[in-house]
């Protein structure tokens, strides 16, 4: 590992840099929301009649002060914050299913709001019917949506399913429908609220597939997310929403640590561990290579895997290690590898604000083929454990090939099975 200060700027800046060109598709300009809610309840005609004259005391929740934003065409644009921040609230009005007591928003295009996956299921009809039916609620055409019934129902896998009543499915199936719904919407604006929080590991990468295909086609998209690895590898810009205020717009991996902060502020109790991933570091770039040194997204089998990570000291850290490890779709950890700053001889063991270091190297790869993540952990002080950076998934990568076996690696035996001679033979 070598300290490296002239590193080029990764793709993502490009993108960043072309998508601020482009038109705002979306404006928020001072947008407010206030809920009265009621000290005592009255639900019923007898406490309304045996208390007629009783005033109702509400108090005031303050949902939104003064949001700002604007998004442009072709950005994938997060929106993340503590439950009760006001994430939602504002992705409904951006919606129209609330009305904004102040400001205003603007919106550019087609909309297809994705507040709830299962919105507007009935539960006595078949998923062919309500594939229907949902696709003209939002929007589409009664023979455009018949027209997409078969894509939906493909998407879903659920072809053998689709005559059966949505009473008698599983929360899984009428999650994957609902999802498969939402994809066949096409429109040019979604907005989407936390729809990675059900389902398996199939189905997340599921979205995580169909995310990628909507993003490389220049579709807009706003997602409301506690998942903080979908706004580092996905997003172009995030903004992070408390108590209802804006309290930072701009870089997604800044976003993540300051919701991360704020989730996780303070120390673990008994120990000088911080479990706060701190803004001590910020990754500039990561990516795998071939052995032609090209950057690649998807690993041959038995091929060596070029490993490329270049992060820079946003403060000074003082022995700082790296970790890193490689996870399947299902989060099971396959192996890891931690490594520290290799020093010529008078060198510091520390960087300066401003320094960088490319962690790079050729990884022997026993990986079946798969879908992978890798996960990455830097500390600022080894001895104590101080974290500086804590990234839920750094990359991802799929590795391909034909030679398959259980489990996840493939490892050199000298393991044989090798009859042994019958009693009869024996004797």
């Amino acid at each position: 590992m070598a300290v490296n200060q002239e590193i080029e700027a990764p793709a993502g800046s490009e993108r960043r840099a072309r998508l601020a060109q482009a038109p705002v598709v979306i404006e928020a300009r001072g947008v407010e929301k206030t809920f009265r809610i009621p000290h005592n309840r009255v639900d019923t005609l007898k406490e309304r009649a045996t208390n007629p004259w009783a005033r109702r005391a509400y108090r005031e929740l303050h949902a939104l002060r003064d949001i700002s934003f604007e998004v442009h065409l072709g950005e994938f644009f997060g929106i993340v914050g503590r439950n009760g921040s006001g994430k939602s609230t504002l992705l409904k009005i951006m919606s129209s299913i609330y009305r904004a007591d102040a400001g205003r928003v603007r919106m550019a295009g087609r909309l297809a709001p994705f507040i709830e996956l299962g919105v507007g299921f009935n539960p006595e009809l078949t998923s062919r019917e309500n594939v229907v039916l949902n696709g003209v609620l939002m929007g589409l055409s009664r023979r455009e949506a018949r027209r997409r019934l078969d894509a939906v129902l493909d998407f879903a896998e659920l072809r053998d399913f689709m005559d059966l009543k949505l009473k008698n499915y599983s929360s899984g199936m009428m999650v994957r429908l609902a999802f498969a719904v939402m994809v066949e919407a096409d429109a040019d604006i979604m907005l989407i609220d936390e729809v990675l929080a059900v389902g398996d590991a199939a189905f997340s990468q599921k979205c995580m597939d169909f995310f990628r295909e909507r993003r490389a086609a220049g579709k807009t998209i706003v997602l409301v997310t506690h998942d903080m690895s979908i706004v580092q590898v996905m997003c172009d810009r995030g903004m992070l929403i408390h108590d209802g205020a804006r309290r930072y717009i701009g870089d997604p991996e800044e976003t993540a640590l300051r919701y991360y902060r704020l989730n996780f502020g303070g120390e673990v109790e008994g120990t000088r561990a911080h479990v706060v991933p701190d803004v001590n570091v910020r990754v500039v770039d990561a990516w795998l290579e071939n052995d032609a040194g090209e950057r690649v997204d998807n690993v041959e089998q038995g091929a060596p895997l070029g490993f490329n990570v270049v992060v820079e000291a946003r403060h000074e850290l003082a022995n700082p290690g790296f970790t890193f490890e490689f996870l399947t779709a299902d989060d099971l950890r396959v192996f890891g590898i931690s490594r520290t700053l290799e020093l010529s001889p008078g060198q510091p063991d520390r960087l300066a604000p401003g320094q960088r270091v490319r962690v790079s190297g050729r990884i022997q790869n026993p990986l079946l083929p798969g879908r992978y993540f890798v996960s990455c952990w830097i500390s600022r002080n080894r001895a104590h454990g101080d974290l500086a950076l804590h990234i839920l998934r750094l990359l991802d990568f799929v590795v391909y090939g034909t030679r398959r076996a259980p489990g996840s690696v493939s490892v050199e035996s000298d393991v044989r099975a090798v009859p042994e001679p019958l009693p009869e033979e024996e004797a």
